[in-house]
């Protein structure tokens, strides 16, 4: 601001944008772009001139190409510098300068967004989140009986004491509900909560009932014993005549949850025909339709991805502080997400989830209200463990190994990640020219982004590759890789292992992996394609019970098969 100040005249705005006021010459163009292109407090830079007698656009544009240059000399990077002329700027000029130029603001602006979504969707698969989030530890062996029991019924709907049990087990807060046939019963469940002093909440229960208030079927803030047998023949003999036909088992009791200051949230999962799950988010409440406050993703879901789903909403904006509000616990929203997600990977049988209303503030999260409907899953395709429903399939931490090698070296096997991209180049620096070539079966000159990225941003339920990392040094030592055809039957593999690695039996453990991973998987064999000299692989292979035979196409290879 000193140096602006210095620079331009008393008028200027002193503000974003910054107007150096309409006879800016080109020396005063110059200084202003230098001053903004050091500030580090900005990530990019719209230049914009209309023509005016008292200055020349020619050379104001001229001077904002040679301040780029200079900055971007000097700094070394290349901050993203915009241009909209309005007549006497030289297009070409600018675009051999690496600035793009517009005809109007609002193509640069757009320009510009195109930039902005491009990094964060290349950023994107470095997401990929685990099978398992650290943050939550499911009792899944308690949620699978109360499944297979209501599959078992035939039934579509859990009832609010499975939902409880169900959501219990992933640590999902949700009120306590008790179920009742009749007012004596629902009398005799609130009976607990009216001796402590604490009111009941009385809701009908029925799958075919949706909306619950459109029928009358929910009462609130009933204090005595009286209250609660009125309002629930009242609710039963209302949802009765508003839906003849509905299923109505009778109503479910809850405590009072009284949360002044909170948020009304929907949380849930959709079913896609072609995406399977969603995980739902946004505002709730009885007007959510009216509202339409939504957003959507995929699961799986790690705290980042989360909370991306949720600042994509406008009632995110009111979870922040305001007036006499405190902010609510966005951090256990978030992990209500998660937890939601985990729940839906661990059990493809759940079709459905709405928690509405979920009651957000600074304390934490609950679900005052929530349906949960199953569905019998087809013939299990052979595959990765998991949900194959998904659409994304999660890091699968569940196949993470811990070996130590002949001299002693401790590895981790595991999985590649979209983010080991930085591992690669100082491995493949580590590999010999002719180990390179036995591998990719001709020499390699350049490791790319883009070739790098075919090898660790892979889709789960199709190719699987583990990589060994040296837990002391964070180094890369070696990978192999396995490719399935459509039908998931046969699958081919590849492995590479640092020159200065091979033979301390790293190369076999990780062919020992890659095999466990196939057998385990249901994959019926595994192929490889191995150049004749490579003599070493080729008796590994023998060692690891492969057929191996000549390519019949290419005398130089051999094919190796293992029948698992």
């Amino acid at each position: 601001m000193k140096k602006l100040d210095a620079a331009l005249p008393a008028i200027w705005s002193r503000a974003n944008p910054v107007d150096i006021a309409g006879d800016a010459d080109a020396a005063r163009y110059a200084v202003s772009l230098e001053q903004l292109l050091d500030d580090d407090a900005n990530d990019a830079v719209l230049v914009m001139n209309v023509p005016t007698a008292l200055a020349s656009p020619a050379d104001a544009a001229s001077s904002v190409i040679a301040a780029t240059r200079q900055h971007r000399q000097k700094s070394g990077r290349a901050k993203p510098v915009f241009a909209v002329w309005i007549g006497g700027g030289d297009p070409e000029a600018f675009d051999a300068a690496g600035i793009p130029s517009y005809a109007t603001e609002s193509d640069a602006v757009a320009g510009f967004m195109h930039l902005a979504r491009y990094h964060e969707l290349r950023d994107l698969p470095m997401q990929t989140p685990p099978s398992l989030p650290q943050d939550i530890a499911p009792d899944s062996v308690a949620v699978r009986p109360i499944i297979e029991a209501v599959l078992r019924d035939k039934r579509t709907w859990l009832d609010p004491v499975e939902m409880t049990g169900v959501f219990s087990a992933y640590g999902i807060a949700m009120t306590p509900a008790m179920p009742a046939r009749d007012a004596d019963e629902a009398v005799a469940a609130a009976r607990p909560y009216l001796a402590a002093g604490n009111a009941v909440v009385v809701k009908i229960q029925s799958p075919d009932i949706v909306h619950k208030s459109e029928v009358g079927g929910v009462r609130l803030n009933l204090t005595t014993e009286r209250a609660v047998a009125e309002a629930t023949s009242d609710i039963l003999t209302r949802a009765r005549a508003a839906k003849p036909d509905a299923r109505i088992s009778g109503v479910a009791v809850f405590p009072m949850i009284v949360r002044p200051k909170a948020r009304e949230l929907i949380v849930g999962v959709a079913d896609n025909p072609t995406f399977g799950p969603i995980i739902v988010f946004g505002q709730g409440g009885t007007a959510v339709e009216v509202i339409s406050d939504k957003a959507m993703t995929l699961p799986p879901l790690n705290l980042a991805l989360a909370q991306r789903l949720i600042a994509q909403t406008r009632v995110s904006r009111i979870l922040k502080a305001y007036r006499n509000v405190p902010a609510a616990d966005e951090r256990a929203i978030a992990l209500l997400l998660v937890k939601l997600a985990q729940l839906v990977a661990d059990f493809p049988e759940i079709r459905e989830i709405d928690l509405n209303p979920v009651l957000a503030d600074e304390t934490g999260v609950i679900a005052v209200d929530a349906r949960v409907s199953v569905a019998p899953v087809a013939e299990h395709q052979r595959g990765p463990s998991g949900n194959p429903r998904f659409a994304i399939r999660p890091y699968p931490k569940e196949w993470e190994r811990r070996v130590t090698l002949q001299d002693g070296t401790a590895l981790l096997l595991r999985p590649v990640r979209p983010e080991d991209e930085s591992l690669y180049p100082p491995f493949f620096a580590a590999v010999t020219q002719q180990d390179l070539r036995l591998r990719f079966f001709a020499p390699i000159k350049e490791f790319s982004h883009t070739f790098i990225a075919r090898f660790t941003q892979i889709d789960y339920a199709r190719a699987m590759a583990f990589v060994a990392v040296n837990e002391s040094t964070a180094e890369m030592l070696g990978v192999v890789r396995l490719h399935t055809d459509a039908d998931y039957d046969t699958a081919e593999f590849a492995i590479l292992v640092r020159s200065d690695q091979k033979g301390h039996g790293l190369g076999w453990r990780l062919m020992q992996l890659i095999i466990e991973y196939a057998r385990a998987h249901g994959i019926r064999s595994v192929h490889g394609q191995i150049l004749q000299e490579n003599t070493v692989m080729l008796e590994m292979c023998r060692s690891l019970g492969f057929q191996v035979k000549s390519d019949p196409q290419e005398p130089s290879l051999v094919i190796v098969t293992l029948p698992i």
